[in-house]
């Protein structure tokens, strides 16, 4: 009885307390903060990634918003809201608030707050990945390097691609080694000509090493001098000059990159050295012309330098024939001068050409990683073949890991499937590889879209128009996040700063239909139709989408499927086309083009 008479004891106090946290509205007060803390997390995460914060800066934000929890519970305990403002709360009732009992409530709503708190704070922790695993206690962390474009000291400055070709044959040649992490190209030569302290370049490219040199060319023989600097404290790890004759130049490229190798002493790869390329050009000459092309293929893609870059990599397939890497960048060359094609049927004989570049090279250098990520475009493009290029893309990233092309074109191949949450961890991949990449942060952005993810969208746009800000892609981008967001005002403000007038005027026609400037819109579209129908069918499509206009819009893919429109594949996930994804049609078009119907 006295056993039973306790329990009634025991549960009458819980019921008061549960009741006084009703009055209290402690509850709800939960219930606020849980909401506050997700929104600052979802905007926090994004906004890390883009200003590369370090890693521990968001944990220390979420345990921070966990210790909220108890400290929440404590407060909405003792104040209220009421119509002046913050008050304290009304005193409980008699039987509560004895001193004993004051310390058995602070202590249980101190245990609810951590309670609450708790879940959350331990998916982050079993959600968060951990350190690599050491093999040792005293194992080194992952070893990076940069390889800064070395500077061109020949008098002849037209030599400078040569120079440019030597750094990134060496960081090519580095990009090979399993459990060495190497910056991506993009992100590496965006220092050229930039006199920036060393240790500055190495945090904004996140490698604890820097390799830089010098080339001077003189007829027949080059000078190359190379030097690897700890990026921590400044000091030449290893430095050496490598005389040679031109003919040798690709044994002077294995030796430097595995004398880099053996400089930073890893524990990590014992015994490791670069992959020896088995194709190599027959002739220095050869090698000149392609990386001439290499040179108009870095500039803007336009249908001029595709011209000249087309023209290069031509003349040095007719020294060697047997030179993989120049009919990877005679198939990029072939790719972009499709665009530039009078006649659909012009169009898609650029793509032959260029897919037939890409499987040469393939067939050439089966251990060439770049040569499968181009024929993974192409694939998509030209056969629907999502599966091939997936499998292609796979091969590329198993042969160059470390690069970011292959890891950017997965994400892309998953998008195009409807998997955008895994294409957005391969494109957050692209991204840390070449952080000074402005393509890598625009498609990641469209991943965020595409997931209705508007602040991060907007947060990686921001980074990408800082690294290009007179990037295509970077504007329109941005102004279609704007549309998204409702505000057709700022998206006009975006599209018309777009330096490519094709896409300039397909936002142009977005904006102004969505302003309802009906007259400007129209005259926008009929531009757009008058001018690109072959190159632009896809995009053309997707105004006519947006606007409403059914019919046409199918009718516009239907001949962007006929053209092989690069832009169908976005057709799964474009935002642009959501008003005609309940149509049958919509169904059957990603059916012919081997895309999963959901």
């Amino acid at each position: 009885m006295i056993r039973s008479h306790r329990e009634g004891e025991n549960l009458a106090r819980f019921s008061d307390f549960i009741a006084e946290l009703k009055r209290r509205r402690v509850i709800r007060a939960l219930l606020g903060w849980g909401i506050l803390a997700f929104a600052v997390l979802q905007v926090y995460e994004p906004i890390m990634h883009g200003l590369h914060l370090p890693e521990w800066s968001l944990t220390l934000v979420v345990v921070a918003l966990a210790a909220g929890f108890p400290v929440t519970v404590v407060l909405a305990w003792i104040f209220d809201m009421g119509p002046g403002g913050i008050e304290r709360t009304a005193p409980a009732p008699e039987g509560m608030v004895t001193p004993a009992r004051r310390v058995r409530v602070g202590m249980l709503l101190v245990a609810l707050g951590l309670l609450v708190s708790a879940p959350g704070l331990a998916w982050y922790l079993a959600r968060r990945p951990g350190p690599p695993p050491a093999s040792s206690p005293g194992a080194t962390p992952t070893p990076s390097v940069a390889v800064l474009p070395f500077a061109n000291l020949s008098s002849d400055k037209e030599q400078e691609f040569f120079s440019d070709g030597i750094s990134e044959e060496i960081l090519n040649a580095l990009a090979q080694v399993d459990g060495l992490h190497v910056a991506g190209r993009t992100s590496s030569f965006a220092f050229k000509g930039k006199n920036e302290d060393l240790a500055g370049i190495a945090q904004k490219l996140r490698v604890g090493s820097v390799l830089e040199g010098s080339v001077r060319k003189d007829g027949s023989r080059v000078r190359i001098t190379a030097q690897l600097v700890d990026a921590t404290n400044g000091f030449h790890v290893w430095s050496q000059t490598f005389d040679r004759e031109l003919t040798g130049v690709f044994a002077i490229q294995d030796e430097i990159a595995r004398a880099v190798v053996d400089a930073l002493k890893v524990k990590l790869l014992p015994g490791r050295a670069p992959a020896v390329v088995d194709h190599r050009p027959r002739s220095t000459e050869a090698y000149e012309q392609y990386l001439l092309g290499r040179d108009y293929q870095r500039r803007a893609q336009t249908p001029r330098n595709g011209h000249l870059a087309a023209e290069a990599f031509r003349k040095a397939l007719a020294l060697d024939a047997g030179y993989a890497p120049a009919w990877v960048g005679l198939s990029w060359a072939l790719s972009v001068l499709a665009d530039d094609a009078t006649t659909p049927e012009g169009v898609i004989e650029a793509l032959r050409q260029s897919l037939a570049a890409a499987e040469k090279a393939i067939a050439l250098d089966p251990g060439l990683a770049d040569g499968y990520a181009q024929r993974a475009g192409l694939r998509q493009t030209l056969d629907w073949d999502f599966a091939g290029a997936e499998a292609d893309i796979e091969r590329a990233l198993a042969l160059g890991p470390s690069s970011a092309r292959p890891n950017r074109g997965r994400g892309v191949i998953l998008m195009s499937l409807g998997r955008a949450k895994e294409g957005i961890a391969s494109l957050r991949k692209a991204a840390d590889l070449d952080p000074l990449a402005g393509v890598s942060w625009v498609t990641l952005a469209q991943a965020h879209l595409v997931l209705g993810d508007i602040a991060s969208a907007r947060a990686a746009l921001e980074r990408g128009r800082e690294l290009v800000p007179d990037g295509v892609f970077v504007w329109y981008f941005l102004g279609l996040t704007s549309l998204l967001e409702g505000q057709p005002a700022a998206a006009l403000a975006a599209f018309e700063r777009s330096p490519e007038e094709s896409w300039r005027t397909t936002g142009v026609a977005l904006a102004q239909h969505s302003l309802g400037n009906t007259t400007a819109a129209a005259e926008a579209l009929d531009a757009l139709t008058s001018r690109h129908a072959n190159a632009f069918a896809y995009q053309i499509a997707t105004v006519h989408a947006w606007r409403g206009e059914r019919d046409l819009a199918f009718e516009w893919l239907e001949r962007a499927y006929r053209q092989h429109d690069g832009g169908l594949v976005d057709l799964k996930f474009d935002p642009l086309l959501r008003s005609v994804r309940d149509d049958p049609r919509y169904a059957a078009l990603l059916r012919k083009m081997n895309l999963p119907v959901d």
